[in-house]
């Protein structure tokens, strides 16, 4: 696969293999708030409306390159004009080029590192490869996020979603160098990252622990198995889902089973005074300095640039496993 779409990171924002999380992972217990989820939605507007203005700018049409000409012509341009895609030879995803994503704020390490372009980690979430990266992305969100936001709220959900996207961004240049990186596949392993670190923290609140936890152990394992395909940056995947599960032990801590019971049990029942466990504010307090240990450690080698590949020899096969039918490239 040594097309120019290899240029792209097509996951910071991928296969769009995020399965829905089953109903019985978010126990609602009674006396409980519920939220209505809409930030999510907001969220997936942002990205389509950021989308549309990465396209207008693009402007195939207008800018291909005569390479680009010769490799095909714009997709579609007779009906979307200079909306008009990129020839599939250099993105099949349908999307723009990337040069304009690079142009509009897509992670590149030099210009992070060497042009003091740090708002590159945060911007590049909001970007995406194509329509159909687009798509993957915005429908896992609303899988994910929206039970996450009506159970938790959206302050909570959407500091879990942006820190995590930037702690994705930031290990991923760490370890990769020579291509840009756009998506919010940071952010949403961070979302599944902080469902298993919930699910840790509210542990007595759970009726069938054991199901629960299988079923998200597999959701996870497949996404971050997914990441090992070429020209998919699973470092971008690796990063949000640890910020997130740190990030979740903090966020979403929830009171214990003995105090939610006391809605339900007679008035002349005791019940336990302390609304949290001591367990859950160990982990809450261990979370909360490993989560800035980390990022400080982290944004300290990024601007020094450290490549955390002279550190770690065996790293990379964590984000690309070569095979007798692809290559991982340098």
């Amino acid at each position: 696969m040594a097309s120019a779409a290899a240029r792209y990171d097509v996951e910071k924002g991928g296969e769009g293999s995020y399965p829905p999380p089953p109903e019985q992972m978010y126990p609602q217990r009674e006396g409980e708030r519920e939220w209505v989820p809409w930030l999510v939605p907001l969220v997936v507007a942002v990205n389509v409306a950021l989308f549309a203005v990465v396209m207008y700018a693009n402007n195939c049409p207008a800018h291909a390159s005569p390479s680009s000409r010769r490799g095909g012509a714009c997709v579609a341009r007779g009906f979307l004009h200079r909306f008009a895609f990129q020839p599939l030879s250099e993105n099949p995803l349908l999307g723009p080029s990337s040069a304009t994503l690079q142009k509009l704020g897509a992670l590149v390490w030099d210009k992070v590192v060497h042009e003091h372009q740090g708002w590159r980690l945060l911007t590049c979430i909001w970007l995406h490869a194509g329509v159909v990266h687009l798509i993957a992305n915005m429908l896992s969100l609303v899988l994910i996020g929206l039970r996450l936001e009506q159970q938790f709220g959206y302050v909570r959900i959407s500091i879990i979603y942006i820190v995590s996207g930037v702690g994705g961004s930031v290990l991923s240049s760490l370890f990769i160098r020579n291509n840009i990186s756009v998506g919010a596949s940071g952010a949403l392993f961070g979302l599944l990252g902080a469902m298993l670190s919930e699910l840790f923290t509210n542990w007595t609140i759970y009726s069938n622990k054991a199901a629960a936890l299988f079923t998200l152990l597999v959701v996870i394992a497949i996404n971050l198995a997914i990441g090992i395909l070429p020209h998919v940056d699973n470092f971008a995947h690796i990063g949000g889902f640890l910020t997130g599960f740190l990030l979740g032990f903090i966020f979403l801590m929830r009171p214990h089973y003995g105090w939610m019971q006391r809605y339900v049990r007679p008035s002349d029942v005791q019940y336990t005074s302390k609304k949290y466990l001591p367990y859950q504010w160990v982990l809450l307090a261990v979370a909360s300095v490993l989560a800035v240990l980390g990022f400080a450690a982290g944004m300290g080698m990024l601007f020094k640039g450290v490549n955390a590949n002279d550190h770690c020899q065996w790293c990379h096969y964590l984000s690309c496993v070569p095979t007798s039918r692809w290559s991982c490239g340098k």
